[in-house]
């Protein structure tokens, strides 16, 4: 499964220069549920979602932070793992297409920043969902490039369908 650029579009309400998802590779749910005919939100519990991200040298985050040594902030990291695990949802509705989604991040926790992001790195962003209460998630979050962790966090977000 891959799901394109256009479609990542379709999917997040996010937009340049604040979108940090190229592509997702796969969305996978826990042993078991993959089968069923009805899901519930209660159902990405186990899941995993695996993104791509590319940093552009000419995205405008990079000119102040910081000049001459261009590093991507760890905010942005932690925003671009809260995008990728939004994606588990794509499987538990699918009409998602005829819904607007309303997210907001809530919370990090026990975030790590091991080697810094510079421009032109291709990231894969795999996450892993912990525990879900009503329209809150808990999500377990990893960027890597090139096999190596480059930073990880635990992230709550608020996310919700309602009719467009």
């Amino acid at each position: 499964m891959l799901i394109g650029n256009e479609e990542v579009k379709e999917f997040l309400p996010h937009r340049d220069p604040f979108l940090f998802v190229d592509s997702i590779k796969d969305i996978q749910l826990r042993e078991g549920v993959e089968k069923k005919d009805v899901y519930e939100i209660k159902d990405v519990i186990g899941g995993t979602v695996f993104g791509n991200y590319a940093t552009k040298a000419d995205h405008p985050i990079f000119a102040g932070h910081f000049p001459g040594n261009p590093i991507l902030p760890g905010v942005v990291q932690i925003e671009m793992m809260a995008q990728v695990s939004s994606f588990a949802l794509m499987k538990i509705y699918p009409n998602w297409k005829d819904l607007r989604m309303d997210v907001m991040l809530l919370g990090v926790n026990s975030s790590k920043f091991r080697k810094p992001v510079f421009p032109e790195m291709k990231l894969t962003i795999k996450t892993e969902c912990e525990k879900v209460r009503g329209p809150f998630m808990t999500n377990n979050c990893t960027v890597y490039c090139e096999g190596e962790v480059m930073s990880e966090a635990s992230v709550l977000a608020s996310v919700k369908f309602v009719e467009k």
